[in-house]
């Protein structure tokens, strides 16, 4: 993986923290990923270690959860 993931639900929480992280990393640094609308990307979410969203999985693997949003389980519904 080149760039780092960004993986949102699309709720306001997750919207914000989104414009902040192309805001710090920049847009061709990352790749955004709105599990909301894009839900077969759930599965690979939670096999990089994502617990909850916001969160961004970094191009060395480590995950950075960014505030509470929701949790993967409230995602898969």
């Amino acid at each position: 993986m080149s760039k780092s993931i960004f993986y949102h639900a699309g709720c306001p929480v997750c919207v914000s923290a989104e414009h902040d992280i192309v805001e710090l990393v920049g847009k061709n640094n990352v790749e955004i990923v709105n599990i909301g609308e894009t839900r077969d990307r759930i599965e690979e979410a939670e096999k990089a270690g994502v617990q909850s969203v916001p969160a961004m999985v970094t191009p060395n693997g480590n995950v950075l959860h960014i505030n509470f949003g929701a949790s993967m389980a409230d995602v898969r519904g």
